[in-house]
């Protein structure tokens, strides 16, 4: 190599760049070069003799081993911060000055990252650190707690016994009642409370009571994992902590740090006090249902006796009511929670009360022998007293069961505190206007002096939903909620009827009948959607009810069903509008059949009906009404046709509010039912059936009104359910002897009552809703529905006479001004009894110029009447007679002229001939008859 190329000598004792050229020498297996043979090196010609590093990986190995045990001898000089071998540079570090790369490492207090390790090892913290840091953590945790425990106080049992109004308000931020201001509880002595009951307790909430610390760490640590999950927290188990619980009457939220307060104070508890003072606590301050906290008031609520006189089989009964008194009261609590009732709670209660006394043999707290002899003890009827009078004990009823269904966080022992401020929807006005209707209906026709036999136990309910809202506004739930008890405007059990039909009739538009020779479940490309104007059926009293694919229904017995109409009237064929407005049974029954019961079922359930109302049996009846929704339900699932479809549950409660704070709010969730079209349809219908239908009774002067008439079998029950876009309105009424010693409980018949031989929607129903109405739309301006668009398409079924119509296109002008022979013409149509089921023509009775809702179309589909005078052709490819005289002219644009001989052409493309007599326009759309606008 020349020389000018050499690098110049670096000073004496090396630096980086001696360490770097010492790490290039051979590697060990090569000979080390004699001195004489020896690159030019600056410590060789001054005579220093060079490390033996032996190549690159020993110098590596030297660097790495830096300081430790296998130390490699300095270089003389060591040199000004030289790091002497390898490339990594750290073997000079450790021996050399405080020069480019400092000194050795220092051992910190917290030695992390590590002094003595290299690489992914510098980073992983030693057992020492991780043990320090462990035990440093748990220190500082020890020192919280014992703060905590220092902070917090032992709760007094006497403090528990405070308690706040709660108060209701109306709509308009008015108040309407406070209710809850005294809790009934009477604090007794650890002496009062007999051993068995004691023990029933500890054999059903917390077996290890006796010996436990009084806290259940799993049980926090669940309550804790749910609470973070944003689900129904659940409390410790041990009854310290329920204790605890019960007392923390200041602070009943459901947050991280009421947990861990309410732990320390369980703990504090546990250690401080007494076992059988914390069972006395436990029992004073429980809730027992009623409005009862506490063992004593328990004691006199339920069983009328005082807490140290109870029997054994009485404390396990008590005891039952601790897992939750609202679905183990025998007495029911439909007022909380319709699932809650009678029935349903005493089996409960009884199979709770038979497995404490089993738990309790199991524990050696009750002999075997002596078990067997106990029997369920007589429980007390709720107490009159208890309730608000008149219609307010029913509004505040329903406004807490709505709020408690509805939040998360507050249970029922915890509003019975008070201190909550609950706005409700209901309108005062419309409350005493329904009232009012009520009886002047039931004081003008019912009279249970004069006919004991068919007016004793007459009973009303009523509700009224806003459509676009959900929001209850008004209810009639009885005489009196201190003497009738039941809310009949909730959940009573009572069968609705053809009110339910309109459901059939959505259904049909929704989801279609069966292809007849397809399988039972078939998708929505191999159904046929129907046209309520252009869908017949067979409306023959006792018509055999057919299955779907034509064979005959037989129930589980063989038996065949004959469907009988109301009156046993006959209707032969007739389309599914006129049997809606004629309230006819025989083709809802069949149409339900063909459609499936499970679809009109779910057509229920989206409208709002809850399914639990809902009668499960597939049966022909189904579609007539066997099931029992309320009338709150009923009025709601009507105001989704009202809301074009557009369904929301009916509610309440808008806001609640607690020292101010908003810790409840209602949220509008509308969801999609039906498509406008479909709901648009059902309201057309139902026009009519108030118009000119079963429900004339119901109309309400200056407004349009849908709705529809409800009877059942053996004249159990009555309905009128109907809505304007303004509010929605259901009425029953029913006979039962509902008062709480009557066992039975079983609907009356009303043949007779009110002196009527049978008892109709359209009759005292219909009355009520008309009477109610009129007062409340009283100033409301009037809306018309919105229009309603064609839907479906023609069929035939239910065993009618003719074969449905074939689809043809539209007729050119020039094909329309032919005369069709009378076979062509009633080839095309579809038949029903006058052929006039939805659009008669002028009558007496029926005067276009008189009356803007009585025309002569249906939107264009409808065909003139059969007379003797020449042919006419419609608008829709169909023909029609034409009838002698002059036919009314179309009221929606088109124009008929009348004289013999003369051609009549509609401003809509129709075209009609006449030879006679004079031909009415046809309309090609929009409203006529009073149904589309």
């Amino acid at each position: 190599m020349s020389e000018h190329r050499r690098k110049p000598p670096q000073p004496e004792g090396g630096g980086r760049a001696a360490a770097r050229r010492a790490a290039q020498q051979p590697s060990g297996r090569r000979a080390v070069p004699s001195e004489e043979n020896a690159p030019f090196s600056p410590t060789v010609s001054h005579g220093e003799e060079r490390p033996s590093y032996g190549g690159r990986a020993e110098a590596r190995r030297a660097a790495k081993r830096g300081g430790g045990r296998r130390r490699v001898e300095p270089a003389a000089g060591g040199g000004h911060g030289g790091r002497g071998g390898g490339r990594r540079g750290t073997g000079g570090a450790h021996y050399g000055g405080a020069g480019d790369g400092g000194g050795p490492r220092k051992r910190r207090l917290i030695d992390y990252p590590r002094y003595d390790k290299d690489g992914w090892r510098r980073w992983t913290p030693s057992w020492k650190l991780v043990s320090g840091i462990a035990l440093s953590f748990l220190g500082l945790l020890m020192g919280a707690a014992a703060v905590a425990y220092a902070w917090v106080d032992v709760p007094d049992p006497r403090k528990a016994a405070e308690a706040e109004n709660n108060v209701y308000y109306w709509a308009d931020n008015t108040q309407m009642a406070a209710t809850g201001g005294e809790v009934n509880r009477q604090n007794v002595g650890i002496e009062q409370i007999p051993q068995h009951m004691q023990d029933a307790v500890k054999s059903a909430e917390n077996k290890t009571f006796d010996d436990d610390s009084g806290i259940d760490p799993k049980g926090i640590s669940r309550a804790l994992v749910n609470m973070a999950k944003g689900q129904q927290t659940q409390g410790g188990s041990t009854i310290t902590q329920q204790y605890v619980k019960n007392a923390m009457l200041g602070d009943q939220s459901q947050t991280i740090s009421r947990k861990f307060k309410e732990l320390f104070i369980s703990i504090k508890v546990g250690n401080e006090i007494e076992k059988p003072q914390i069972m006395s606590g436990y029992l004073n301050t429980s809730y027992f249902g009623r409005n009862a906290y506490g063992i004593q008031a328990a004691a006199r609520t339920y069983l009328d006796t005082d807490a140290s006189k109870l029997t054994v089989a009485e404390s396990a009964f008590l005891t039952t009511l601790l897992k939750g008194a609202t679905y183990y009261d025998p007495a029911g609590a439909t007022d909380l929670d319709p699932a809650a009732t009678r029935e349903s709670n005493l089996k409960r209660v009884t199979d709770r009360w038979n497995w404490v006394l089993d738990e309790m043999v199991k524990d050696g707290h009750l002999d075997g022998a002596e078990r067997k002899t106990l029997k369920f003890p007589k429980v007390e009827e709720p107490s009159k007293q208890a309730k608000l009078g008149g219609q307010i004990g029913y509004l505040v009823d329903l406004a807490k069961a709505n709020f408690l269904a509805n939040n998360k966080d507050i249970t029922a022992s915890e509003l019975a505190l008070g201190g909550y401020h609950i706005h409700t929807t209901f309108d005062k006005k419309l409350i005493q206007q329904m009232e009012a209707s009520v009886k002047k209906v039931y004081e003008e026709n019912i009279d249970p002096e004069k006919r004991p036999k068919t007016d004793t136990h007459v009973q009303f309910g009523g509700a009224s939903v806003e459509p676009d809202t959900g929001a209850i506004r008004a209810i009639y739930g009885g005489t009196d909620a201190t003497k009738h008890f039941t809310n009949n405007s909730d959940n009573t059990g009572v069968p609705v009827g053809s009110t339910f039909k309109p459901f059939v009739l959505a259904a049909a538009m929704k989801d279609g009948v069966r292809d007849p020779g397809g399988e039972p479940d078939q998708s929505a490309s191999q159904r046929t959607k129907l046209d309520p104007d252009r869908a017949i059926y067979n409306g023959k009293n006792k018509l055999k009810i057919k299955n779907y694919d034509g064979s005959i229904w037989r129930n589980e017995n063989g038996a065949e069903w004959l469907q009988v109409n109301d009156g046993d009237e006959d209707y032969d064929n007739i389309n599914l509008r006129q049997a809606m407005i004629d309230s006819a049974n025989s083709p809802f029954v069949q149409l339900g059949m063909d459609i499936g019961i499970p679809k009109v079922r779910q057509a229920a359930v989206d409208s709002g009906l809850l399914e639990g109302s809902l009668n499960k049996a597939n049966v022909p009846s189904f579609s007539l009404g066997i099931s029992t929704p309320s009338a709150i339900r009923m009025a709601s699932s009507y105001g989704t046709f009202a809301s074009e479809g557009k369904q929301r549950d009916p509610y309440s409660v808008q806001t609640v509010k607690k020292k101010g704070r908003v810790i409840y709010e209602h949220k509008d969730d509308p969801r999609t039912a039906f498509e406008p079209d479909v709901a648009n349809n059902v309201t057309d219908v139902l026009v009519d059936v108030v118009k000119k239908g079963t429900g004339k009774n119901a109309r309400v002067p200056g407004h349009q009104v849908a709705g529809k008439t409800g009877t059942t079998d053996g004249n159990m029950s009555a309905w009128f359910v109907g809505y304007t876009p303004h509010l929605a309105t259901a009425i029953d009424m029913y006979r039962l002897d509902d008062d709480a010693k009557n066992t039975k409980r079983e609907f009356l018949k009303m043949f007779g009552t009110g002196g009527e031989d049978k008892i109709h929607g359209s009759s005292f129903p219909s009355e009520v809703f008309a009477d109610y109405m009129t007062k409340a739309l009283k100033n409301k301006k009037a809306i018309a529905f919105p229009p309603a668009s064609p839907v479906g398409e023609a069929y035939w079924g239910g065993g009618a006479s003719s074969p449905p119509p074939s689809k043809s296109k539209e007729p050119s002008q020039e094909e329309s001004s032919q005369q069709p022979t009378d076979e062509e013409s009633e080839s095309k149509k579809p038949e029903s009894p006058a052929s006039s089921s939805s659009s008669p023509g002028p009558t007496a009775s029926c005067n276009p110029w008189e009356d803007w809702s009585c025309g002569t179309n249906n939107g264009g589909n409808d065909n003139a009447g059969n007379g003797n005078g020449a042919n006419g052709t419609n608008n829709n490819g169909g023909s029609g007679n034409g009838g002698n005289g002059a036919n009314g002219a179309n009221n929606n644009g088109g124009s008929g002229n009348a004289g013999n001989g003369a051609n009549g052409a509609n401003n809509n493309g129709g075209s009609g001939t006449n030879n006679g007599g004079a031909d009415g326009g046809s309309d090609g759309g929009g409203m006529i008859a009073g149904r589309r606008e």
